[in-house]
């Protein structure tokens, strides 16, 4: 059984301040687990993680009830805390969700976008793409992430984006273990995305991005376990 001992070389976040700790533990450990260098099923020791972030147990404590009530962490009863495992059931449920948001904000982008916001998505890509062949599979989830935030900014729906905001450390989640899968392909279809965008092609675009999401969905489902 994995523990926490033993973290990768430079996993584990430094801890921002000012805020209360309980909140910033909270982020650190979210943090971890979005990542997966905590990973799913993890045993999750309170000691060793109030080690790591130079913080007391309390505070570990108290981060981990409310990752519990969140449905990152799984409280079992004389047993401890674990990482939660998704199950197929609620990936597919999360990334059909994460589809229909993704593939309006896309239209409403091209309806919306502006030259200087195409450069920006241009730029994204550009260094999502350089992730890739570096073979650098963090930095290339953490650009995916930022493309797709600033798609969903160009869409200008307040509402759209809060929800979307819901979903996006478990589509990040999702995303990091079918990252290296996905490679250079999924960056050929932010291309194409972004050319249907600058095209102010709705229908296209929408398309492009349904698409896009679904061949993640699958991809994930059909991943080495």
């Amino acid at each position: 059984m994995l523990s926490t001992t033993g973290l990768p070389q430079g996993a584990v976040p430094k801890l921002e301040r000012p805020g209360p700790l309980r909140d910033r533990v909270y982020e650190a450990l979210l943090e971890l687990i979005t990542t997966r260098a905590l990973q799913p099923g993890q045993h999750l020791v309170e000691s060793e993680l109030a080690g790591h972030l130079g913080v007391s147990r309390q505070p570990v404590r108290e981060a981990l009830q409310r990752l519990n009530t969140d449905g990152w962490v799984d409280l079992r009863p004389a047993q401890g805390a674990f990482v939660h495992e998704p199950t197929e059931a609620e990936a597919d449920q999360l990334l059909t969700v994460r589809t229909l948001l993704e593939a309006e904000a896309a239209r409403l982008a091209a309806a919306n976008a502006s030259a200087p916001a195409i450069a920006v998505l241009e730029e994204l890509c550009a260094e999502g793409e350089r992730a890739v062949a570096a073979d650098d599979v963090d930095a290339a989830v953490a650009m995916n992430a930022r493309l797709h935030a600033k798609i969903m900014e160009l869409a200008g729906n307040a509402v759209l984006a809060e929800l979307a905001a819901q979903v996006d450390r478990r589509v990040r989640w999702y995303y990091t273990p079918v990252a290296r899968q996905r490679g250079r392909q999924s960056w050929i279809e932010h291309r194409e995305l972004i050319a249907a965008i600058a095209d102010r092609d709705e229908r296209r675009a929408t398309e492009i991005m349904r698409a896009h999401t679904e061949h993640t969905r699958k991809m994930y489902h059909e991943r080495e376990k």
